[in-house]
């Protein structure tokens, strides 16, 4: 089975990987192995192909899988957008809307925003503006310390919310780089996102919140977890949707 841009089950027993050679250069295949696969499904995003393997499934049949589907995978490759590095003048969303980011070295903010130019005769491009302050060699750095920090408090804030509504309690949320799935829930109540989802519109943010949030009632995908999901947050089956056409873009910006 392969598949483009799907998210995976939860359950990750470990990781590993192999170079497939595609047309003289080595892509590398990451080999994620979960117990509750039942077949190998490879997906390919911005700067990430990964092979869902059967826990008993061994490296070898790995990478038979892969060779086989050789073209797919060149074909999926070319078809991925240019990746966006955090660098001065690169266009990245932000709750959705694009924004440009602005070096302004002497500066004494780190990082804010500008409003962009109302009258489009009067700027160049009429965006608003994400500046970054300090040094060239830490604007990266220092931009993407402070997504991470506004995905942290905007997920947290629907995380808040959601639980006062179902009643439950939760441990922690952190924000990390996850490259198969935008949201974890743990059974001790702790709930990892994507800093990504600080690019996409709040709504899909918030919708991805109250997914993880009722896990902590269902711990499974059930039609008792879809229930409770959907009487939570009347944004799922369009946050869903917002998903299925556009997350995969998400992971071009700033691809490690």
């Amino acid at each position: 089975m392969i598949a483009d841009d799907s998210r995976t089950p939860k359950s990750a027993a470990g990781a590993d990987g192999f170079d497939l050679d595609i047309d003289g250069a080595a892509v590398r295949v990451a080999v994620i192995r979960r117990a509750n696969a039942r077949r190998y499904v490879l997906r390919v995003r911005a700067g990430d192909v990964r092979l869902t393997v059967p826990a008993r499934g061994t490296q070898r049949e790995a990478r038979a899988f892969a060779e086989r589907q050789r073209d797919w995978i060149r074909t999926r490759l070319k078809r991925l957008p240019d990746p966006v590095p955090l660098a001065d003048g690169a266009v990245i969303p932000l709750y959705g809307q694009p924004h440009m980011i602005e070096h302004r070295e002497l500066a004494r903010a780190a990082v804010w925003l500008e409003p962009g130019d109302l009258d489009p005769l009067l700027a160049e491009d009429g965006l608003p503006r994400l500046c970054v302050s300090g040094r060239h060699a830490h604007l990266r750095r220092r931009l993407r310390d402070w997504l991470e920090a506004e995905a942290h408090g905007m997920l947290s804030r629907h995380v808040r919310r959601y639980a006062r509504r179902l009643g439950v309690t939760v441990k922690r949320v952190s924000v990390r780089d996850q490259k198969s799935r935008w949201g974890a829930c743990s059974a001790s109540g702790t709930l990892t996102f994507s800093w990504r989802l600080v690019l996409a519109p709040d709504f899909v943010a918030g919708y991805l919140a109250a997914h993880e949030v009722a896990h902590l009632k269902e711990m499974n995908h059930s039609a008792r977890y879809w229930r409770i999901l959907k009487e939570l947050c009347a944004d799922t089956e369009r946050a869903e949707a917002w998903l299925g056409a556009h997350g995969g873009a998400l992971h071009r910006y700033d691809p490690s």
